[in-house]
């Protein structure tokens, strides 16, 4: 899928409104990063509560904005009216997610009318470094009004 240029703002309108009606992304913290056609990037920063016990970000975050960001996504691209539900989703967990704040880019892979293959690179920063924790790949299901 092409990535370039910018949504039109109804279509970010209706990504942000989703968004804000998630209690889930509040309560990590998280926030829409990016939003294209295709690629939707969200930020959420690593506090204590979203912690493990050796200290790095808990694999429930990582997957929570990773699968997320596919699925908004998979959003970008529907038409308009149409939602989607995540069927499968696949993570890698990379390497320990050690900083202060996660960074995960959904991407359209390929969108179908029934399908929409989605992935997400999620990366941990810290002290100006970041380091690639985690990879997603998955399933979407469009929802037809």
């Amino acid at each position: 899928m092409g990535h370039a240029g910018t949504v039109s703002t109804g279509v970010e309108a209706r990504i942000r409104e989703s968004f804000a009606a998630q209690g889930m992304m509040a309560t990590l913290g998280a926030r829409l990063a990016h939003i294209g056609p295709g690629l939707v990037r969200i930020e959420a920063p690593i506090l204590p509560g979203s912690r493990q016990q050796h200290g790095f970000a808990h694999a429930g975050l990582t997957f929570s904005i990773g699968d997320s960001a596919a699925g908004y996504a998979a959003l970008s691209v529907m038409p308009e009216g149409h939602e989607v539900l995540t069927s499968e989703m696949k993570i890698h967990l990379l390497a320990p997610a050690k900083g202060d704040l996660l960074v995960a880019t959904g991407r359209v892979i390929r969108a179908g009318r029934r399908l929409v293959i989605v992935q997400a690179d999620v990366h941990a920063h810290a002290h100006g470094r970041q380091s690639h924790v985690a990879l997603l790949t998955g399933t979407m299901i469009p929802l037809a009004p």
